[in-house]
């Protein structure tokens, strides 16, 4: 396997995809601020949320970005039509299985059930991130499938 390849190349793909939702969430794409979600996990403050929220985001898509390189090392090939592939796998179950049961687990992150004394500060997800927007599912796949595809670029290269 291409130890240097993932280091280097799951770093820079995570924070272009980190980037591009982002930027999709201030252009108003999506109101999806992931590293909001992920870093109010941590602290109520949402400026620190959002920072530290994007460096989980790195360290989860460098997990992400191990096992699509361990993939590519099995299949021993890489490309960017199979990390596209991937990249459709992986916000396949982002969109419908991590993101709805988050409400579970999340502290600050209201359910489908919560009622009005709920002192929940981020909406919940639903099924595709729906209720952050009709093109949140749109731009998720987009840049996850982008996201892989540059990994079996990148990875295929080395």
């Amino acid at each position: 396997m291409d130890w240097a390849g993932w280091a280097l190349f799951g770093l820079v793909a995570t924070a272009a995809l980190t980037a591009a939702m982002i930027t999709a969430q201030l252009v108003g794409l999506t109101r999806l601020d992931f590293p909001l979600v992920l870093g109010a996990l941590v602290t109520e403050d949402p400026d620190r949320a959002r920072v530290v929220g994007f460096f989980l985001h790195l360290c989860a898509g460098q997990g992400f970005a191990l096992g699509y390189a361990a993939a590519f090392a099995l299949l021993h090939r890489a490309n960017w039509w199979i990390g596209a592939l991937f990249g459709i796998v992986h916000v396949g179950v982002a969109l419908t299985v991590i993101l709805p049961l988050l409400p579970g687990v999340h502290p600050r992150m209201a359910s489908q059930r919560a009622g009005p004394a709920s002192r929940a500060v981020l909406e919940p997800p639903g099924l595709f991130a729906i209720n952050y927007g009709i093109q949140t599912p749109l731009v998720t796949a987009v840049v996850h499938v982008i996201y892989g595809a540059c990994l079996g670029l990148l990875l295929q290269a080395r």
